[in-house]
């Protein structure tokens, strides 16, 4: 039988860091620079993937993409993430904890996904350059970034959906940083069985196979570097390739910790950190690794400033 609440959308308590608060004051000054380098770093991209001719190429366009991706991932959390370790009210009520996990959760399965489609991208360009425009024609990279888009707001609908049905009762201190689904589930009071085995089963459609996925592309793109006689060529093509793998490495890696990670309380803690990881630092490193490890985009950042300068003038 379910539990009955008398009050099922009362206000919940982010604890986060509650217990160590000269960690939280730490973490609010450190959160504010990685997050306003987030905003700066991704905006950059994006503006000169759109405004660079030589930029107008399916990578970019999917790189532009999460960037976008990445600001609003940033931006679903990390505000409140402010406000919390800024000051002594935890409180976030219940329909924007419910936002914040829909939004949150769309993201997230987002970039698992996108992820997925920049090495299908890269996989296409060097093992068959010939076919790459035909095959990346402009309209399929649309429908990929719908399917991206798409995909991860329909497992937001599903789980976060599922996850808000469950009564939570007089248990309203949620021990995470965000509204995170494993949080709320052991929160509540009720039987979380078909909460926890539709979590497992998302985290192997979106978690194991995408990384396997994206694992068995680039071991193709490997035996077909490895091909080219070209020096530079191999270069090139390994260059590109590495700042994806070290995204997904960054990404997969945080993530799968939090979400596959066996339930203990030291794993829970460890959690924390592993989400501030990949809510706050990642999206800070993306641009940066992708600017700092491709000369075309150094490029188009020194043409795009360039211009502004200049036209300032």
């Amino acid at each position: 039988m379910a539990t009955v609440c008398n009050d099922s959308h009362g206000n919940f308590i982010l604890h986060g860091f509650s217990d160590r608060p000269y960690l939280e004051k730490v973490l609010f000054g450190v959160i504010l620079v990685f997050y306003c380098l987030t905003l700066a770093g991704n905006t950059v991209i994006i503006l000169v993937s759109l405004m660079d001719p030589k930029l107008q190429t399916p990578m970019y366009f999917f790189l532009s993409n999460l960037s976008l991706l990445d600001i609003c991932f940033t931006s679903s959390c990390v505000p409140q993430m402010l406000v919390n370790f800024g000051g002594s009210d935890k409180i976030i009520t219940y329909y924007g904890c419910a936002t914040q996990l829909y939004i949150f959760l769309w993201l997230g399965a987002t970039e698992c996904v996108l992820l997925v489609v920049m090495a299908l991208d890269r996989y296409v360009a060097v093992c068959h350059p010939l076919r790459y425009t035909t095959i990346m024609h402009p309209k399929v990279c649309l429908q990929l970034a719908f399917l991206a888009w798409g995909s991860g707001l329909i497992q937001s609908l599903i789980q976060s959906s599922a996850t808000l049905r469950l009564p939570f009762c007089s248990h309203r201190v949620v021990d995470d940083i965000v509204c995170e689904v494993p949080a709320l589930i052991q929160l509540s009071s009720a039987d979380t069985t078909y909460n926890e085995v539709q979590m497992s089963i998302a985290s192997v459609i979106l978690l194991v196979l995408p990384l396997v996925t994206i694992l068995s592309s680039y071991g193709a793109i490997v035996k077909s570097v490895l091909r080219i006689k070209s020096t530079t060529g191999q270069k090139k093509a390994f260059g590109t390739c590495t700042s994806h793998l070290l995204v997904v490495s960054l990404f997969y890696g945080t993530v799968t910790g939090v979400y596959l990670q066996p339930k203990t309380q030291y794993a829970h803690e460890r959690g924390k950190f592993l989400t501030l990881f990949y809510t706050v630092i990642t999206p800070t490193l993306n641009p940066l690794i992708y600017t700092l490890r491709n000369k075309e985009v150094k490029e188009a950042v020194i043409r795009l400033g360039w211009r502004t300068w200049s036209s300032h003038r």
